[in-house]
């Protein structure tokens, strides 16, 4: 009986201490949403003392000069930026097609490369306000932009755009996709167009301006019709407090001539 009753106490002891230990399901659910809250962007960019910049080769907004130096508008709008925030600039190219999984991965803090403001960025990022103007221009050998005055005039020719670009959703908006060839970057397209192994590509206005024509690298190819219109905008994650953080400062860039100079440097239009 003594043996029973022992046995007994000793499991109601047992089932007390583990009472006591044990936390309402609640209660454990809000601790470890406590502990894997995530910090806000601007803190966990501080923290690291870095910004990691996601973009691609495209002059002028990010390219390497003829002395080795990385520069363009969105290059040195960046470094202006993060000295304001008390970060270093990370410069990493990316697969502009994958992008918005960079950045949602975190391999990235931004996309920030002369990127257009459209839905379905705005769905995938928190986008800042525009700042610089830009169109999506059919580019192709120059002797032949005088045959090519209009879209129905381009309807059997081969084009080629970046994949995931303005331009690419451009041509087929345009209904200029029935042979199209989707490349890696613009500066592809523009060599496919150089190669002849399509007739055309769509790119930005900025790098048709700075990269076609005489006394550059594409010095047979030019700029023609405009099929669209469009703003650039820098991307960050979708709940990131760092737009609102940088969208202040845009303004400050603004005000005190710092943009107007780069406008200038790499003859670009601002968006105000």
């Amino acid at each position: 009986m003594k043996k029973l009753l022992t046995m007994f106490c000793a499991l109601a002891m047992m089932v007390a201490l583990a009472g006591c230990g044990a936390q309402p399901a609640g209660n454990d659910e809000a601790a470890a949403g406590t502990d894997t809250k995530a910090a806000s962007d601007v803190t966990y960019v501080k923290d690291k003392g870095e910004m990691v910049i996601g973009y691609t080769v495209y002059e002028p907004m990010n390219y390497t000069d003829a002395n080795g130096e990385f520069v363009g508008f969105d290059t040195e709008f960046a470094k202006a930026v993060c000295e304001k925030l008390g970060v270093t600039p990370k410069f990493v190219e990316i697969d502009w097609d994958n992008k918005f999984l960079e950045l949602e991965s975190k391999s990235i803090d931004c996309i920030w490369n002369g990127m257009t403001i459209t839905n379905e960025v705005k769905m995938n990022t928190n986008v800042t306000k525009p700042y610089v103007k830009n169109a999506q221009v059919v580019v192709m050998k120059a002797d032949k932009l005088a045959e090519y005055a209009d879209i129905d005039s381009m309807k059997e020719l081969k084009f080629a755009a970046e994949a995931g670009s303005a331009g690419e959703k451009a041509i087929e908006e345009s209904g200029l996709d029935a042979n199209y060839t989707a490349v890696a970057a613009q500066t592809d397209a523009m060599l496919e167009v150089m190669s002849g192994s399509v007739d055309a590509c769509v790119i930005d206005n900025t790098m048709a301006t700075a990269m076609t024509g005489e006394g550059t690298s594409y010095a047979s190819l030019g700029a023609g019709l405009e099929l669209t219109s469009e703003e650039y905008g820098i991307g960050f994650r979708k709940d990131s407090d760092l737009t609102d953080e940088v969208n202040s400062i845009i303004d400050e860039l603004m005000q005190d001539g710092t943009m107007d100079k780069l406008a200038e440097t790499y003859a670009l239009t601002l968006a105000k």
